[in-house]
């Protein structure tokens, strides 16, 4: 496990996931933020959450479990980030979608980490 965390550079991935994260969802909360200016914040948390992607599976079944659930919701607040537009509503649910993500995130690199001390 520690050469996949190693080779896939998974905290810093996680920080820049987690920047990322936390970005958009300010952006989402500011009501004058604009459409254009969030494509691009959610745009970037997209390819970023694609490319953490890319490095599954772990050796772990679980951790790759968790981390693909992680990123599943952070990619489709993300996507509903693209599309919120002005709608508070829509915002609201990109915003939530980002919160569940950025949860089992946290889950998933405690995982990696417990996991790499013991193998």
């Amino acid at each position: 496990m520690r050469t996949w965390v190693d080779q896939s550079n998974f905290h810093s991935s996680m920080r820049t996931l987690t920047t990322d994260v936390r970005h958009s969802a300010s952006a989402l909360r500011d009501v004058t933020t604009s459409s254009a200016s969030l494509h691009t914040v959610c745009a970037v948390l997209l390819v970023d959450t694609e490319s953490a992607n890319a490095s599954l599976p772990t050796p772990d079944n679980q951790s790759t479990a968790l981390l693909s659930r992680a990123y599943t919701s952070i990619g489709a607040g993300a996507n509903q980030c693209y599309k919120a537009g002005a709608d508070p509503l829509a915002r609201a649910a990109a915003i939530a979608s980002l919160a569940k993500g950025l949860s089992v995130l946290a889950e998933a690199t405690v995982r990696v980490d417990v996991v790499s001390l013991s193998h």
